[in-house]
């Protein structure tokens, strides 16, 4: 997410400190080397406009010229404006004072309209609440079976409807809300017809929906990957529609960030939601500061602390400190370790939550973890008898074929993770409680975080 714009404006500042000193000239091709930045990073052009100019205004001060650090107080106003463009908070889901809150989640087709409305209705279950589902979509049969599908694999209820309301979105709403009424579910996410451009039909039905539903929140949802056609079409469905926020999906994948940075802007409406994967968990609320701390290369401390939280069994955490400590990290240990980490998500994204990299910031962004060789060593040290997984040492030639015979991998396989094991259990034993220094230390300290990787170490100075 963002790494192209992140690159090219880390790399404008890292130019600016050899500067030196500034001047009006030279702050004059910094901000247009920020400008060239923004655009190719497929930013609306009227937005780059009204940013810059906001930029510009705060730079060229006499405050900022004359400051003992310049580079500093620039990379400073052009993170202040762009958290200003993105909005100054995250901007939270209404829901009703009586329930059931009628959400409906709107979109062009293939915009992953569908899998966004389960994701919702995952997250709003993590939070407390009691979602259900139902699909309007009455004109693709192979919609509302997704729909039935991610509802069985999240395990949240989905209204099916009758054969008579089977070809009529207005009265399949109807009856979805009221059986959310009589299920005591507090939320019912609603997943609209799409189609492959506006039209007067779609737009005539979503707006008979909306007339009934009454909906506390109408999220259109954008493809990321399809840049300022996001942002335009996000336009269009507010004009006609009114939308309150959007959820901006494949964020994950070569989205070069300018309709996220555009479309409340253009929309005047915030971006919610971003979908970062195919996973049911694949999806967070977007804070605006912590996407310009990643922008800017700061990484995202608190990201990184909530998935955490959320993930990282605590007490397997607390007896896996204690064992590195008394030199009792055993080979299940190891594989609990790949287990805890896998849950974090792709050590590729962790990475870019992780400020000051340094010098090895640009081998481990580019780093990629290949899942079947994690699933390898899982399944090789699934192999191993109780003893052999409790003393590593008494793993011999004829024990190592075993092994490998019942992994289906190959004895150099076995060798290799017994030689990466010896040598994370050396990392894991200097580095175990040396999560330490500023506040991420501290937190991460309480959180009794297990080692990342085989001892990863945060550089946090």
């Amino acid at each position: 997410m963002f790494e192209n714009l992140s690159e090219k404006l880390q790399r404008v500042f890292k130019n600016l400190r050899g500067e030196g000193k500034l001047t009006a000239e030279n702050m004059e091709a910094v901000l247009k080397e920020i400008r060239v930045a923004l655009l190719e990073a497929d930013v609306h052009f009227r937005v780059v406009k009204q940013l810059m100019e906001s930029v510009k205004e705060k730079a060229v001060g006499q405050e900022v010229l004359m400051s003992l650090s310049p580079d500093q107080q620039v990379v400073k106003i052009v993170r202040d404006e762009l958290i200003k463009l993105l909005g100054t908070h995250q901007a939270k889901l209404r829901l009703a004072n009586e329930p059931p809150s009628v959400i409906m989640i709107v979109g062009l087709q293939g915009s992953g309209k569908t899998t966004s409305t389960g994701k919702l209705a995952k997250l709003l279950g993590k939070q407390g609440n009691r979602p259900m589902l139902v699909s309007v979509d009455v004109y693709r049969p192979a919609a509302r079976q997704q729909l039935a599908v991610i509802s069985k694999d999240i395990a949240v209820p989905i209204y099916q409807g009758t054969a008579e309301e089977a070809n009529q979105p207005v009265e399949l709403a109807r009856s979805a809300r009221r059986e959310a009424v009589q299920a005591n579910r507090d939320v019912l996410l609603v997943d609209t017809a799409g189609r492959l451009h506006i039209d007067e039909e779609l737009m005539g039905e979503l707006t008979r929906l909306k007339e009934m539903l009454n909906p506390v929140e109408i999220l259109f949802v954008a493809d990321a990957m399809t840049g300022q056609d996001a942002v335009k079409s996000a336009d269009e469905f507010h004009k006609r529609l009114g939308i309150t926020g959007v959820i901006l999906t494949k964020m994950d994948g070569d989205a070069r960030g300018g309709a996220a940075l555009s479309i409340r802007t253009v929309t005047g409406q915030p971006l919610k939601f971003i979908g970062l994967g195919e996973k049911p968990d694949a999806f967070e609320p977007f804070h605006p500061d912590r996407a310009v701390s990643r922008i800017l290369g700061m990484g995202d401390v608190l990201s990184l602390i909530e998935k955490v939280e959320q993930n990282i069994d605590q007490k397997k955490a607390e007896e896996m400190q204690r064992k590195l400590l008394d030199d009792e990290f055993t080979l299940e240990d190891f594989r609990d370790q790949l287990k805890q980490l896998r849950k974090l998500g792709p050590l590729e994204s962790l990475i870019g939550m992780i400020p000051q990299l340094g010098p090895l910031g640009k081998e481990l962004k580019n780093a990629k973890v290949d899942e079947k060789e994690l699933t390898r060593i899982v399944a090789i040290i699934d192999s191993m008898t109780p003893n052999e997984r409790s003393n590593h040492m008494i793993i011999n030639g004829s024990r190592r074929r075993r092994i490998a015979v019942g992994s289906g991998t190959n004895v150099q396989d076995v060798n290799n993770l017994l030689k990466q094991y010896g040598q994370a259990r050396k990392m894991m034993k200097t580095f175990s409680g040396g999560l330490t220094g500023g506040m991420l230390g501290k937190k991460l300290g309480k959180l009794k975080m297990p080692s990342l990787g085989g001892g990863f170490k945060f550089p946090l100075n």
